[in-house]
């Protein structure tokens, strides 16, 4: 058994690496941080590989699935993305570029190579990392809110294409409210209420995958927020949504 998670340098991805190790499966970790990674790498307990990406660049996302499409993966975790607070006018046009090309092109292309072989086999396990971001417009995050809904719903429709093929093959979307992770610090953030902590969330998301759960919430306070703006209109959700986002901008010192 063997497991692929990008984006494994910290937080969840390095939560989802440890967690599947625990449950008897070989491990492959990419991100560009190769010293966090060998770090990691100490702490897992069985085979692990280590692949240095930048999945902002196309021919790493394929330089990456070339080094591993012979290593019979069965369960590939899209968790690589990252955001930016602010007004979308004062983002770098490199952070727009870099921003759509992790948390949307490198996912996509990803999941398509490896689907590919998940149906010749027919079996499989693809869990996207979205956030419960995806279900709404994020003025002062507006591209980062744009890129979750993307994962959102193209999981989602995967996920019945697989069934209409009658496959054995699952998609899973994971969207997670705050946590604690390093996401904060380069979207230059701070969240108002606590974060949940990374290993509670990624033992909770494991558990719904295998179960074959679709779109998975792990906290009780973001499937009540998620209830809740299906019966509001997204001119006062945007409105909430922007007045939370100004309240968390990290004012540079």
């Amino acid at each position: 058994m063997k497991a692929l998670i990008t984006g494994a340098s910290s937080g969840l991805g390095e939560q989802f690496a440890l967690k599947l190790s625990d449950m008897g499966y070989d491990i492959i970790i990419t991100a560009r941080r190769e010293d966090k990674l060998e770090q990691l790498a100490k702490k897992i307990k069985t085979n692990v590989m280590v692949i240095k990406a930048d999945l902002s660049k196309e021919e790493e996302v394929i330089s990456l699935y070339n080094q591993v499409k012979d290593q019979n993966i069965d369960i590939l975790i899209n968790n690589a993305g990252f955001g930016m607070c602010g007004y979308f006018d004062s983002y770098p046009d490199t952070t727009d570029k870099e921003m759509i090309n992790v948390n949307i092109t490198a996912l996509c292309l990803l999941t398509k190579l490896f689907y590919r072989d998940f149906l010749k086999k027919d079996k499989g396990y693809i869990l996207n990392v979205a956030s419960v971001a995806g279900f709404m417009p994020g003025p002062l995050m507006a591209q980062y809110y744009a890129t979750k809904a993307y994962v959102l719903n193209f999981t989602r429709a995967l996920y019945k294409e697989a069934k209409m093929k009658k496959s054995n093959v699952y998609f899973s979307v994971l969207c997670p409210g705050p946590v604690d992770t390093e996401f904060n610090k380069r979207a230059k953030v701070k969240f108002a209420l606590p974060g949940a902590k990374s290993d509670r969330v990624v033992k909770y998301a494991l558990t719904k995958m295998f179960k074959r759960k679709l779109t998975i919430l792990p906290q009780t306070r973001i499937k009540l927020a998620v209830l809740g703006m299906s019966f509001m209109p997204s001119k006062v959700i945007m409105a909430v949504t922007s007045r939370v986002q100004k309240s968390k901008i990290v004012k540079d010192s």
